[in-house]
Formats: C-alpha cells, sequence, structure tokens
C-alpha cells in the first residue's frame, strides 16, 4: 500500500514537472525562436508524456508500460545531455538536469507496479 501510494505521489510530481514543459515550449514557438525550435519539438513530447502520467494515476498497474517508457526514456535522455555536458565544457550546466533525469528513472523502476500473473481456473 505505502509503494503504490509513493508511486501515485511520484506519477504526479513527474506528470506536473513534464506537463510544465508547455510554458517554455509555447513561448519558444509564439517568439519564433528558431535556434530553440528542436527543444520546444522535445518538450512537447514531455508534455504529452506527463499528461499520460497524470492519467497513469488512478490505475497504475494499467499502464505499466508507460511508466516503464517513461523511466527508460529518462535514462536515454540522461545519457545524451552527460555526453554533451561532457563534450562542451560551457554545457556543464546540463549534469543537474541529468541527476534529476536518474533520478526520476530509478523512482520510477523502484516503485513499478508488478506484473499481475493471470492463472487459469
Amino acid at each position: 500500500m505505502i509503494r503504490e501510494r509513493a508511486l501515485k505521489v511520484t506519477l504526479v510530481v513527474v506528470g506536473l514537472l513534464f506537463t510544465a514543459g508547455i510554458y517554455p515550449a509555447t513561448s519558444i514557438v509564439w517568439n519564433r525562436d528558431r535556434a530553440s525550435y528542436g527543444d520546444a519539438m522535445m518538450l512537447s513530447l514531455y508534455v504529452t508524456l506527463g499528461i499520460l502520467l497524470l492519467i497513469a494515476v488512478r490505475n497504475p498497474s494499467a499502464h505499466r508500460s508507460l511508466i516503464a517508457f517513461a523511466a527508460w526514456s529518462s535514462f536515454a535522455h540522461a545519457i545524451v545531455m552527460t555526453v554533451m555536458a561532457f563534450r562542451d565544457p560551457s554545457e556543464h550546466e546540463l549534469l543537474l538536469g541529468v541527476a534529476v533525469l536518474v533520478v526520476i528513472g530509478a523512482t520510477l523502476i523502484a516503485l513499478a507496479p508488478t506484473k499481475v500473473s493471470v492463472t487459469a481456473s
């Protein structure tokens, strides 16, 4: 019960965090900041994922694949950001984002609902 409650709280926090990306994404497009269009496109994916995570709060077991995708995509994004941070010294501030994404991924994996086995009667 405590694990399920922790997962639901995590889904809400991560879902809201990702959904908050709507503000910078909209600002980039609204202000026609062409240099950041790639960031806006990526943020739109995170906003979508955030909304889906918020929907998953009601029944996390039914959304195991979505939770796993959120976790593993966070790890993948963290790896890319790590490479970028070490290749370009001016990008070292990305390491904070790397830490956040690793914590999100690890927390989602650790709290992910267990697979329910269906037994035939």
